[in-house]
């Protein structure tokens, strides 16, 4: 199933989306936003699974052309917004860059940031910054949306409160971060406002690339127009989503609409490229001394998808440009 929030006010109309990513409908008789259907999942979610498999058939009165650009994000706010670093080997290529040793604590216990989550961005709004000095970064990222996850939940048991997944652009000020983690209290100015896919889909949209609490599938990311990276999102991922939401429940209970990333998708190897700029640029310093890759600049272009099986678009694409923001 595949389900958007088309815009309209704060929390966006709730439309069902078709597997082809061409047709919606709106269905006000089960649910206005996708908030609802989270706090209501047991009654609303076979109720929408019906309307998506009509649709599917082409048997939907009301039913109108999808576009991504009429999206706001899934959830254009959220309850909570959790970020992992599950990618550890990312994490060690950016500390040996700049020459720091990693804990070994670090392949173990999850890196988890709580971001902001009053206003994301949607699928093909601009990236806005005021200084390019910030250097703005994108991260292309797999996300989950949970059911209520009550305190204490085991890992084993936490797959079962994935209901739906997206794709994440989360936004970072590289330049911004290091006077932010001197002060050791974590992200905050550093992190802007993130931008997830069109549409949020349940998991069994993935087919046998679902697996383990991972997402088995390359992530596509072009800058530009040209190609920046495509690491797989199932690979030396060290921790799973049902890791990461036991990490971010274990002494706090999630409430439903939670939404839990999986931070930078990255490969060990390097060879099928990066999802940010601050990795390739870290790849630039190990090999040569210096990176040579900018961040980004007012007018550059970000692409991030993911295909399925069958190479068709699973989310819609996150297609962003970097405007200058003038307050």
């Amino acid at each position: 199933m595949k389900l958007a929030s088309v815009k309209h006010g704060r929390d966006g109309a709730l439309v069902v989306v078709n597997r082809d990513l061409t047709r919606c409908v709106a269905v006000p008789h089960i649910a206005h936003t996708l908030q609802h259907v989270m706090d209501h999942w047991a009654e609303a979610a076979p109720r929408l699974m019906r309307v998506y498999d009509l649709l599917n058939e082409g048997e939907v009165a009301g039913q109108k052309s999808f576009g991504s650009r009429d999206c706001a994000a899934p959830l254009p706010r959220a309850y909570q917004w959790a970020d992992g670093s599950a990618y550890v080997t990312h994490v060690e290529l950016v500390r040996k860059a700049r020459g720091a040793e990693m804990p070994p604590s670090f392949w173990t216990d999850p890196l988890m940031y709580q971001g902001g989550s009053d206003s994301f961005l949607g699928p093909c709004d601009p990236i806005p910054a005021a200084d390019e000095a910030w250097g703005i970064d994108f991260e292309g990222e797999v996300a989950v949306i949970t059911d209520d996850v009550p305190m204490g939940i085991d890992a084993a048991d936490a797959e079962k409160h994935i209901k739906l997944l997206m794709l994440v652009n989360d936004v970072s000020l590289r330049n911004l971060i290091p006077a932010e983690l001197a002060k050791g209290f974590g992200f905050f100015q550093s992190k802007p406002a993130s931008a997830f896919s069109p549409v949020a889909v349940t998991p069994d949209e993935l087919g046998e690339a679902w697996s383990g609490g991972k997402a088995h599938l390359p992530l596509h990311v072009w800058l530009n127009g040209e190609r920046f990276g495509e690491p797989n999102a199932g690979e030396d991922m060290t921790f799973s989503f049902p890791q990461l939401i036991a990490h971010a429940g274990r002494t706090r209970a999630l409430c439903a609409g939670s939404i839990i990333g999986s931070g930078t998708v990255s490969n060990k190897d390097g060879a099928r490229g990066s999802a940010c700029i601050a990795e390739r640029r870290s790849l630039e310093t190990i090999a040569h001394g210096a990176p040579k890759t900018p961040f980004l600049k007012f007018g550059d272009r970000v692409k991030i998808e993911m295909l399925d099986l069958e190479g068709r678009s699973i989310f819609g694409a996150i297609d962003q440009q970097v405007a200058r923001y003038g307050g």
